[in-house]
């Protein structure tokens, strides 16, 4: 089952899909929904909205032409949407900077189509070649090592959520990168909950043995889902100790928020947005209301309404505390 997508990441993927139906023509519907992480009802969906898009003045002809049978997609984009985009030299710059940043990402192919690519825009930009360098998290390795062998971790993780540091035993599943920064989807607890860590965060880890309870698939309920991984997945992955709390808040600080709801949970009142938001622990829900200030209300539960003003007496204390004293 594919992720929840918010609108923006749905365009992106919509336009993904396009271009290689502007490139293919024809594709087994069942294929491109598989490439793209799809169910084929979902793309179908998908493509009967772009059927809707064209150029000025949208009548019939300058529609895109989208044909989907019970088992093919075949597309007729036109001559105009169909040919390949003449790129600003900001723009190709933009794009040549995420090509080498998607390159130095650990286990990229150094020359792979994506390199040749990259090496083919630098030439028609004529810039000299552009170095991308990204921090990598002092435990990647280990981790990423782990997650391959599937083998067991025992580290101390600092938890945002609590503003505590623990030990943990983990078996990494998965490996990715998003918003910036490194994640590992991990086994953790008995009956081998999946959890998602920051490597971040994980400040000692090494391999432990002896571990068969974690090694071994938790029993999921039908129809349940490892959390998605990559681009648009959630940052936070509630566990069984989590709960959820509604904000609404105002459209200026949104953004911050979106990143973070629950997904499909967003709903727009006017110059306010209500939304859900997972809850790990109160450090890092005071975090966010402070951030957010007076644009942002909990709505429920009743017992969190109090706790930016409460986290806001206690900092202002300890600022009192620290202060020096005046002389007369």
């Amino acid at each position: 089952m594919s992720a929840a997508l918010d609108s923006a990441a749905r365009l992106r993927r919509l336009l993904a899909v396009l271009t290689v139906l502007a490139q293919e023509g024809e594709v087994p519907v069942d294929d491109l929904a598989e490439r793209f992480g799809m169910r084929p009802g979902e793309l179908v969906a998908e493509l009967e909205m772009a059927a809707c898009c064209g150029l000025p003045p949208y009548t019939p002809d300058q529609l895109m032409e989208i044909v989907v049978t019970e088992s093919t997609v075949t597309a007729h984009l036109g001559r105009d949407l169909a040919r390949p985009r003449r790129l600003s030299p900001a723009e190709g710059f933009a794009l040549q900077a995420a090509a080498r940043a998607l390159l130095a990402v650990p286990g990229s192919d150094p020359d792979g189509a994506l390199a040749r690519a990259a090496a083919a825009l630098e030439d028609a930009l004529g810039r000299a070649a552009l170095d991308v360098d990204l921090d990598a998290p002092e435990h990647l390795a280990t981790v990423q090592e782990a997650a391959a062998a599937g083998l067991a971790l025992e580290v101390t993780y600092y938890s945002a959520s609590t503003d505590r540091e623990s030990e943990r035993v983990l078996v990494p599943l998965r490996v990715f990168a998003t918003e910036g920064h490194w994640y590992t989807d991990a086994r953790t607890g008995a009956d081998g909950d999946v959890r998602r860590f920051r490597i971040d965060r994980i400040t000692a880890a090494r391999v432990v043995d002896g571990v068969p309870a974690l090694a071994a698939p938790a029993s999921r309920p039908v129809g349940a889902a490892d959390p998605p991984a990559g681009a648009g997945a959630p940052l936070f992955v509630p566990g069984p100790d989590s709960r959820t709390v509604r904000l609404a808040v105002h459209r200026a600080v949104a953004w911050l928020v979106e990143p973070v709801a629950v997904p499909g949970s967003l709903v727009e009142k006017g110059a306010w947005v209500h939304c859900t938001v997972a809850v790990g622990g109160d450090a890092w829900l005071e975090r966010l209301l402070l951030q957010l200030g007076a644009r942002a209300e909990v709505l429920e539960p009743a017992r969190d309404r109090a706790v930016a003003a409460t986290a806001a007496a206690r900092i202002l204390a300890r600022y009192r505390r620290n202060e020096p004293e005046r002389g007369g």
